[in-house]
């Protein structure tokens, strides 16, 4: 009888300080049981063709929204539909925001089973911090939940984020946050823009009702978020937290960071697919609206140059599943944000291999950097042997056209439709099991990854395990 359940063989394999190179990948008990050679006379249960093939270790999604009022999943929908589509591209964690002014002691569970039940993919969650009462909890929400990482909304002053059912708050609440964040061990997440600024614009503006991309994104321009990117950099530096900047759409955002990280190292910047490859030029209309808004070509053109300088940490979907009919409207009440978790590591793998950016960033800005840093990286995010059995198979050599009706979301849409990726998924295995088996989804379902620590304090608990671990081995 064979060690092993599965051998994905004859296969390249992005092995960590190795690069693509011939490996087979053995698979035990939902764990990465064995890396061998080409050939190597061992056996599995099943036996997968992978000639022709990449194998990288599982996405990581860690920018997620679900549910219709992205509050939190409730549905079979909500989970099903969505992670259905994360897998299809090759994701096998995805991190959920969960967004309300309820004590998240009694959103959680629900949110969990659901998820439980329904997912296709491992799942972890962040908690949107939006009451002083959430701020207190942070220790608890580690400690006992198992989230470590919280969004903070620096817009939401006033009424601003009362569509979401959301109070304001203040700069006073966002250090509390951070405070709290950095003696839990913990990471602020922050959506970064002064809303007063845009505020000042927006009395400025005509609305036009056939106003487009271009004047969603003069009323809320680079330097709104460039600003308050500033000054979340600084304030973290001062309490000594860990901060996250999610969506990052410009170079003067990126420039705000590298100032603050010239004194202040416990900074890190994720960017998304579409302020790689979409623009205010794009003429996708109403559907392209999100916040912050889509920039110019030039915006593209800088985030490409600075992933190419290791400047980026993760790459993040902003995936957001709202249908269709909440999008096509003007460009004044239409609802910000679109999916995207189903085609951001074909479209960025693409792109990436267009632009000869190395696979090891791709790895690293899809896998290994957001299982670090989101205290999932004594498991997830490289193939290595005692990891989980998170894969994508690719083919590097079919492309496949980018179409909403094979999304599988129930946004029921997509802003890249026509597009065409120029690699496909074969098979997303998550723990050993099969999500998406060539090309065709599964029954599989996932299950719920805790996270004690995020940011400084994970990276911390990862060097210490990986010393330990070593000085073990020399003895």
């Amino acid at each position: 009888m064979s060690n092993f359940e599965l051998c994905l063989r004859g296969g390249k394999a992005m092995l960590p300080g190795i690069g693509l190179t011939d490996a087979d990948i053995y698979v035990k008990a939902g764990k990465i049981a064995a890396i061998g050679s080409p050939g190597a006379p061992m056996d599995a249960h099943e036996i997968v063709d992978a000639s022709g093939r990449w194998i990288f270790p599982g996405v990581i999604d860690a920018h997620v929204h679900l549910g219709q009022d992205i509050s939190a999943p409730k549905t079979v929908d909500d989970a099903e539909k969505e992670s259905a589509s994360a897998a299809a591209g090759g994701v096998t964690t995805m991190i959920a925001y969960l967004m309300s002014p309820e004590p998240y002691e009694n959103v959680f569970p629900d949110a969990r089973a659901v998820m439980e039940a329904n997912s296709h993919t491992d799942f972890g969650f962040h908690f949107c911090v939006v009451t002083p009462e959430q701020v207190a909890n942070i220790p608890s929400y580690a400690e006992d939940l198992g989230v470590s990482s919280y969004k903070v909304f620096t817009n939401f002053r006033g009424n601003e984020g009362a569509y979401l059912g959301l109070p304001g708050n203040d700069d006073a609440f966002l250090f509390d946050a951070l405070e709290a964040a950095a003696h839990a061990g913990g990471m602020i997440a922050q959506h970064a823009e002064n809303i007063e600024l845009v505020w000042r614009l927006r009395e400025k503006t005509e609305q036009k009702p056939d106003a487009g991309l271009a004047e969603w994104n003069a009323i809320r321009p680079p330097y709104v978020e460039a600003e308050a990117e500033g000054r979340v950099g600084y304030l973290a530096s001062v309490t000594g937290a860990s901060a996250y900047a999610v969506h990052v759409t410009s170079p003067e955002s990126l420039a705000a960071i590298r100032r603050q990280k010239l004194h202040y190292s416990n900074l890190f910047v994720e960017t998304c697919p579409h302020y790689l490859t979409l623009n205010i030029e794009s003429g996708v209309g109403s559907r392209g609206k999100v916040n912050p808004p889509l920039r110019t070509a030039d915006a593209n053109e800088a985030l490409w140059d600075a992933i190419a300088e290791n400047q980026i940490d993760v790459l993040g979907s902003d995936h957001v599943p709202r249908h269709f009919s909440a999008k096509d409207k003007d460009i004044w009440s239409a609802s910000a944000g679109f999916p995207g978790t189903g085609t951001m590591f074909p479209l960025f793998l693409s792109e990436a291999l267009r632009r000869g950016i190395p696979l090891e960033t791709v790895v690293s800005m899809t896998s290994t950097r957001p299982a670090q840093l989101f205290g999932m990286g004594d498991r997830k995010g490289e193939l290595t042997v005692g990891y989980d059995a998170d894969l994508v198979v690719i083919d590097p050599s079919t492309p496949f056209p980018i179409a909403a009706e094979t999304q599988r979301s129930g946004a029921a849409y997509s802003v890249w439709e026509g597009w065409n990726s120029d690699v496909s998924i074969d098979h997303t295995i998550v723990q050993g099991r099969f999500a998406v088996q060539n090309g065709e989804l599964t029954s599989s379902t996932g299950e719920y990854v805790p996270r004690r620590h995020s940011g400084r304090q994970a990276l911390d608990d990862l060097l210490k395990r990986t010393e330990t671990t070593s000085t073990g081995a020399s003895k």
